[in-house]
């Protein structure tokens, strides 16, 4: 759609990796404002960004590799090819490395962990929201054909080779980016609210679980089915129901958080 922001010569800068940057530095932005009105270090909650970031970034390659392992076998030139470099790997996959190694730093700070957690939600949604925007200008993650009013076309296939061109296609990009930013409005207001911790970063494992496996169902996927649903709708499936464990298993208990405490509003 729009690969390329700006080239000079040879150079140039994607639009995908700058609205990544974006995503990060907004995402990471509202988390460390949560942060001061939670009464949680901001130095520390930069850091755990930073590092689940990386983390993210590494368990995104590494699930890549996962699914197309049979590609990679056949043809282990691939796995330092420019593609594989620049392809953003599964997202699933960073997020589930990221959780975890998040979980374990947390509480190496010994901070309390779900309440931090909870105020990384509202972020990681924004984040996600702007970073499909960097999807959609690059057409990696496209969709199915699709003969409704709003079909989109590509007309380039700069940033990824395979995307077909001047088909209608479903603009899941622009789906998810919605749903993204639904879920951040509506995890911005509960952490606005008095709440008990992990209530918000549990909805959010439910809201955007129930949200990427319906979307799912739109797009296409280079990996084959397991049974009848792809391996990142049983992804979705799982964290799912790992959200929905988290919220079940709180106990009603006195509000920790006051709305006024962790508002943005100044």
């Amino acid at each position: 759609m729009f690969p390329v922001l700006f080239r000079i010569g040879s150079f140039y800068v994607p639009t995908y990796g700058v609205l990544i940057a974006i995503a990060f530095l907004t995402g990471l932005a509202i988390t460390t404002r949560l942060a001061r009105r939670a009464g949680l270090p901001p130095d520390k909650i930069t850091n755990i960004a930073v590092y689940c970031a990386i983390a993210g970034i590494i368990g995104a390659k590494l699930f890549m590799f996962l699914f197309d392992i049979g590609d990679y076998i056949r043809d282990p030139g691939q796995i330092f090819s420019m593609a594989t470099l620049q392809a953003a790997g599964v997202f699933h996959g960073g997020f589930i490395v990221a959780l975890i190694f998040g979980y374990l730093y947390i509480e190496r700070q010994k901070l309390p962990v779900l309440k931090t957690m909870d105020i990384f939600a509202p972020g990681i949604a924004v984040g996600q929201a702007i970073g499909r925007l960097g999807c959609f200008a690059a057409g990696c993650c496209w969709g199915r054909v699709c003969y409704l009013p709003w079909g989109v076309r590509f007309r380039s296939n700069f940033a990824s080779p395979d995307l077909p061109l001047d088909k209608p296609l479903h603009p899941v990009q622009l789906y998810e980016s919605a749903a993204d930013l639904f879920i951040f409005w509506f995890l911005l207001r509960q952490v606005g609210r008095s709440h008990r911790p992990g209530q918000v970063i549990g909805l959010y494992l439910v809201l955007y679980s129930t949200a990427r496996f319906i979307i799912e169902f739109f797009r296409v996927h280079e990996q084959p089915l397991a049974g009848p649903f792809s391996l990142t709708q049983w992804i979705a499936l799982a964290l799912l129901l790992l959200g929905a464990l988290l919220l079940l298993r709180i106990k009603p208990s006195r509000a920790t958080v006051e709305p006024s405490a962790t508002s943005l509003r100044a």
